[in-house]
């Protein structure tokens, strides 16, 4: 990407791209119902960031219960999906941004410093959820964190790893627009 610059057409989009994958992975995670599942038989227990199903028996209907009735259900969702949100607006913003021919690098660092906040919001639900999960709801057999749950922390990674990338881009702002002449590290007989 620093060779040719984001003006080549293939590489300008790469970090909108990814910003993408990370709202597909979060709606993954918010829609998901593999938060929490039973690991072995008899599979009882299900669990969503809005619900917890139980079931007697195998065979047997689920029973399902709001999370939305806890304070900490309620903390939890709220807080992944504000950062969520920022994580979208965010997305709609590095459109924006790399979509214009001149880019705005102050512009690109406020979308970095966005996404470090919308990362403190995810992290904060994903470590308030299976906290009081695990204390408050009586759990049966051997359960695990799913991969919904996991689609979840894949989210918050991308953000950090993100908000890295576009703090950091307008420090080589010269080398990503082309301004720099290239020096070679070898000299001619």
């Amino acid at each position: 990407m620093v060779k040719y610059g984001l003006d080549y057409t293939r590489c300008r989009w790469i970090l909108p791209l990814l910003l993408g994958i990370g709202v597909i992975f979060g709606i993954i995670a918010l829609a998901g119902r593999g938060w929490l599942e039973s690991q072995t038989l008899p599979y009882v227990h299900q669990a969503s960031l809005w619900e917890s199903c139980k079931r007697p028996g195998p065979g047997e209907e689920w029973s399902c219960e709001s999370l939305m009735g806890y304070a900490w259900g309620r903390a939890a969702a709220a807080t992944y999906l504000v950062g969520f949100i920022l994580l979208v607006i965010c997305f709609a913003l590095a459109i924006i941004a790399f979509a214009i021919d001149t880019l705005r690098f102050n512009f690109i660092r406020g979308i970095g410093g966005l996404l470090f906040v919308a990362a403190v919001f995810s992290i904060m639900g994903l470590v308030i959820y299976p906290v009081k999960f695990s204390t408050e709801i009586e759990m049966t057999g051997i359960n695990m964190f799913s991969w919904a749950y996991g689609f979840g922390w894949t989210t918050a990674i991308m953000e950090i790893c993100l908000g890295f990338f576009f703090c950091c881009l307008p420090n080589y702002e010269d080398q990503i627009l082309g301004n720099v002449k290239p020096t070679y590290f070898y000299s001619s007989p």
